[in-house]
């Protein structure tokens, strides 16, 4: 690849990866609208349940922002010179992201166990908007576990250095905007409820 092919990927790598996130927020700021807006429409019918949060979520909130904290303090690290220190926050952060990924799925089930299904006779609305909105982030969740593992493949046989930073850098900052989306939802849908 020419230097300057190589310039341009650096110079519209992140303006790129901010616009695909930009484009995953307002996903979602839609999602929140149709959620206020169905749930409003049947507070005032008295049509409207609410749903509990699973004690899996909460967990799985703890998981999530504890593997945002590994990959800043690692890649901290990497870049004042601790070449490892990539590698291992990517691994544990992966681990960590599966550990998010399995909770939820774990949470979703302590709703079916509380009669609270995503269709059927006794579906609700309150119910089909939380799995909606909660599967819409797991299934980010697994783009960002799959940013992730390519991330620390790369890291593993040596792609980055401390002059060489961009992948990582943009792996990094993709989990941490899930990170910030998931604390979005979670406390909009505490206090939306």
């Amino acid at each position: 690849m020419s230097t300057s092919s190589v310039d341009i990927r650096r110079k519209t790598a992140k303006p790129l990866l901010w616009i695909g996130m930009a484009s995953m927020a307002m996903a979602f700021a839609g999602l929140t609208s149709g959620y206020v807006v169905a749930r409003s429409s049947l507070v005032v019918k008295g049509g409207w349940s609410e749903v509990d949060f699973p004690m899996a979520f909460y967990f799985s909130t703890a998981v999530l922002l504890a593997t945002s904290v590994i990959l800043h303090f690692g890649m901290k690290s990497f870049k004042s010179g601790n070449a490892q220190a990539l590698t291992r926050a990517l691994g544990l952060a992966l681990l960590g992201g599966i550990a998010f990924a399995v909770l939820q799925f774990s949470g979703w089930g302590e709703l079916i166990e509380e009669g609270l299904y995503f269709t059927g006779e006794k579906s609700t609305q309150a119910a089909q908007w939380f799995y909606v909105i909660t599967w819409f982030h797991w299934m980010h969740i697994l783009a960002g576990l799959l940013v992730l593992s390519t991330t620390f493949w790369q890291a593993k046989k040596g792609a980055y250095s401390q002059e060489k930073t961009m992948g990582a850098e943009l792996a990094v900052s993709f989990w941490h905007f899930l990170d910030i989306l998931w604390i979005y939802l979670f406390l909009f849908l505490q206090i939306v409820r």
